[in-house]
């Protein structure tokens, strides 16, 4: 059908997530400040489809410069509560584990969820299970992929936690995400990925290099390709990721998760994204804005500190390699760049209900 409108806005205002919830469900809002508030959702405003909600600023006591980072709705089967862990990220490159049922009670004046250092803030909370895995993305283009496993759980709140990346100087983490973790060696994502490539370049007439998915030699182990199976190429197909990476210039691409490699927690990681120009020693030219994970379905809207934003379907951001550039998504002007990138969840925004 047409759909219908599910929230009014103001321009340049867009929704970034949606989920089901009953009255009674709580929900957890973490703080860029290292505090967790918890609200039942009857105790939410409850508006038309086409209103546009209260602030936040108006529901919990948030200090000047403070925002909500992450919202999350706790499971109602306490089995779930007892099993299931928190993750935290930094922009110093820490990360601290949790469970999640160290956050069930919570007062109304919110607590500590995270002790921080000066400076340092929260980019990042997600709920994670120990067979998953963790990828850390920094502005100057690094990351590191590890098992969650790699991180203890903390019985407390009020620690820093442990490193999850070594930051470069200037450098800062931006992102976090939980991935799927799927045990396949360099040598089988290397030949799925060539396959991969070679399949979409016979789908799409695309030469070789715009669709270079193909994991880079940098660190690898010298393994020799491996020889996969009809079965084993469908397994891998089934299961993968993509990971979008988008440049404070208006570049981006996606690149399959298998692209990013396992490794072990605080190491100075892989290249996520090409942000360099000649060589390194004439510095960055630019950083990366986001990177998180998307679906073929999937839409985002980049906003530049210009005012300028652009929506646009992620299949038609090009999959490349980690260690690409990508492509134009958004082009900006000079000096202008993008601040903010977002996954956005379907709301039917475009059509209005037919009378």
């Amino acid at each position: 059908g047409k759909g219908r409108s599910g929230i009014s806005m103001k321009d340049e205002d867009f929704v970034t997530r949606v989920f089901m919830a009953n009255t009674h469900t709580e929900v957890l809002f973490f703080s860029s400040e290292g505090m967790v508030y918890k609200e039942k959702v009857w105790r939410l405003p409850i508006g038309s489809p086409q209103s546009r909600g209260k602030a936040l600023v108006n529901i919990f006591p948030l200090s000047k410069d403070e925002r909500i980072e992450s919202i999350m709705p706790l499971p109602e089967d306490e089995e779930d509560r007892q099993q299931l862990d928190v993750m935290f990220a930094t922009r110093s490159g820490g990360v601290r584990r949790n469970k999640l049922s160290d956050f069930i009670r919570v007062n109304r004046n919110g607590k500590i969820a995270m002790k921080l250092d000066e400076g340092d803030g929260i980019v990042r909370v997600r709920i994670c299970s120990p067979d998953q895995d963790v990828m850390l993305t920094t502005a100057l283009g690094q990351c590191i992929r590890f098992r969650v496993d790699d991180v203890r759980v903390f019985a407390g709140r009020n620690s820093t936690g442990v490193r999850g990346i070594r930051l470069a100087k200037g450098d800062e983490v931006i992102s976090m995400a939980i991935l799927r973790h799927i045990d396949v060696t360099s040598a089988e994502a290397r030949a799925y990925l060539k396959h991969a490539t070679a399949m979409r370049r016979a789908a799409t007439g695309e030469d070789e290099d715009a669709v270079d998915a193909v994991i880079d030699d940098e660190g690898e182990d010298g393994e020799d390709e491996a020889a996969l199976s009809t079965e084993r190429i469908a397994e891998l197909g089934a299961a993968e990721q993509f990971i979008l990476s988008i440049a404070d210039d208006g570049m981006g691409k996606r690149s399959s998760a298998y692209d990013y490699r396992v490794t072990g927690r605080g190491g100075k990681g892989l290249v996520a994204h090409n942000i360099w120009g000649g060589d390194k020693k004439s510095g960055p030219i630019k950083k990366i804005a986001s990177s998180f994970t998307v679906g073929d379905e999937d839409e985002v809207m980049l906003v530049t500190d210009a005012g300028q934003l652009i929506r646009t379907p992620v299949d038609q951001i090009r999959i490349a390699g980690r260690a690409t550039s990508g492509v134009w998504v958004l082009r900006t002007k000079d000096k202008e760049r993008v601040v903010s990138v977002a996954r956005l969840a379907d709301t039917g925004e475009d059509d209005t209900e037919e009378s």
